[in-house]
């Protein structure tokens, strides 16, 4: 008869003590969610702090369809010199290859799309020019493409935007 008593009273021992601690836990939650209000916090990008800061790049793109940088950091506000390469050798018809790289907040599965149908324009959409900081133009095997842009501080997609490419040709730029 004393087990089945002492057992129900651990029970609502526990239950009043759990209640106790999620008064606390609550309060810090709110606090924590004020002081998000507050300061947005930035977007973290894993790795960038291995990342080289320089506005002088050079990205190479190939043919199975890879950039050889998808972690790129420069400096927000000044002038960024951006060189694409494409070192593949198959056609351009075929394995063309740009880099656009896209405002932050842009769907790029949204802006992909529009791409595919931009065929006569490098995969450029005119009707999403407002969605890009800069890009490239359409390059075949051996060719390249200089570009100059400035960002502001913020956290950038670029993809190729050459038919399937994007959802592997993909990478950011971290501009601080």
């Amino acid at each position: 008869m004393k087990r089945l008593f002492i057992f129900p009273a651990i029970a609502i021992a526990l239950s009043l003590a759990a209640c106790g601690g999620s008064e606390n836990k609550n309060t810090s939650t709110t606090t924590e969610e004020t002081a998000s209000t507050e300061t947005p916090a930035a977007e973290t990008v894993p790795g960038i702090e291995n990342v080289e800061l320089s506005n002088t790049i050079v990205v190479e793109s190939n043919d199975q369809m890879k950039f050889n940088k998808e972690l790129l950091r420069v400096k927000a506000g000044e002038e960024v010199s951006l060189t694409l390469k494409n070192v593949g050798t198959l056609p351009k018809e075929s394995m063309g290859h740009n880099l656009i790289v896209l405002k932050p907040g842009v769907d790029i599965a949204t802006f992909a799309g529009e791409a595919t149908a931009a065929a006569d324009a490098d995969y450029i959409p005119k009707t999403s020019l407002s969605s890009i900081a800069a890009h490239t133009k359409l390059l075949g095997p051996g060719e390249e493409d200089k570009i100059s842009f400035t960002l502001e501080k913020g956290t950038y997609t670029f993809i190729c935007s050459f038919p399937g490419h994007y959802g592997v040709m993909q990478g950011k730029i971290v501009a601080e």
